[in-house]
């Protein structure tokens, strides 16, 4: 439970951006568990997301992130970042959202449809076949050209 207690740590560092406990909710399950047989997970992950949230949200640099309490060691966060990145949590957890919002809205989980347009695929001026085509050499290019 997120308690002003805890609200309090984050202080003006969180703005009232902290997770609530309905977002928290939804991503918990989406978080792997601890590794078995290693040493157990110590790092609140509550407050890891909230940090890694601030600083997305901020733009600042990880070494700037307000130390502990308000948040785990920037070195911890950034660790965590890349691991659930390697893993693939980020692009599961931004799938899950994308079904259930699409879901919410009456319309079919996944689209059915996509658009490409001349803006979207850029190829070259002379078509497709000219990217693999070797350029020509003109005659007055090189002395040791016949």
């Amino acid at each position: 439970m997120w308690t002003p207690q805890d609200r309090a740590l984050v202080g003006d560092f969180g703005a009232g951006q902290a997770l609530s406990d309905e977002q928290y909710r939804l991503l918990e399950p989406l978080i792997p568990p601890a590794k078995p047989g290693g040493r157990p997970r110590s790092v609140d992950l509550r407050r890891l997301l909230d940090g890694l949230f601030y600083v997305v949200r901020t733009g600042c640099q990880w070494r700037h992130l307000p130390p502990p309490p308000a948040f785990p060691k920037w070195q911890t966060v950034y660790w965590y970042m890349r691991l659930f990145q390697r893993a693939g949590v980020w692009e599961a957890i931004r799938h899950h959202l994308l079904v259930m919002l699409r879901e919410q809205e009456g319309r079919e989980a996944s689209p059915t449809a996509a658009i490409i347009d001349t803006q979207s695929v850029k190829t070259t001026e002379k078509g497709a076949l000219a990217a693999g085509m070797r350029p020509r050499r003109s005659g007055g290019a090189s002395a040791m050209s016949p």
